[in-house]
């Protein structure tokens, strides 16, 4: 079980890869984003978030304890976790335009892929920098620790989204 629970926390893998297993994580949180808005519900695509990120909490912290290391690199649940978050924002400015979720191609048209790869990379940013308070989130036991920093830093990418999508 210790190596399933390690496995899940290290990204299905992807933590494992030696150079920037942080951005890899992200770029599966996208993936998980995406598959989240082709629900078309936007309580849906909130459930996903809030569960995504309980079991981030929980197998984050399990694979601290396989490692017997805090917030490994390795792990990087919490990243695939917290990247929808990012994108809030603009799903919820879009849902009460359309009605509806808006669909995966919004994100991507000839305009948008450059709002989504800032947001993207602002989340990057965010989270290897780490300014307060989320550096001090880390502090948190466990699981919470590891995935609250990653969650702050997404609603502050979200924040700051929110001077770019109309």
């Amino acid at each position: 079980m210790s190596g399933f629970l390690l496995w899940l926390a290290q990204g299905f893998g992807i933590g494992r890869i030696p150079l920037a297993p942080g951005t890899f994580g992200s770029l599966v949180g996208v993936l998980w984003f995406l598959l989240l808005l082709l629900s078309g519900n936007l309580w849906f695509m909130l459930g996903g978030i809030l569960i995504g990120l309980a079991i981030s909490v929980q197998v984050c912290g399990a694979g601290e304890i396989i490692l017997k290391q805090k917030d490994p690199g390795s792990i990087v649940l919490d990243e695939i976790a917290a990247v929808p978050v990012c994108f809030l924002p603009w799903v919820t400015i879009g849902s009460l335009k359309l009605q509806g979720l808006p669909p995966i191609g919004q994100f991507f048209t000839s305009r948008a892929w450059m709002l989504t790869g800032a947001i993207f990379v602002l989340f990057r940013a965010v989270d290897v920098l780490k300014p307060w308070p989320i550096r001090q989130s880390q502090k948190l036991p466990g699981g919470w620790g590891v995935t609250m920093d990653d969650l702050l830093a997404a609603v502050v990418v979200g924040l700051v989204s929110l001077l770019f999508v109309r």
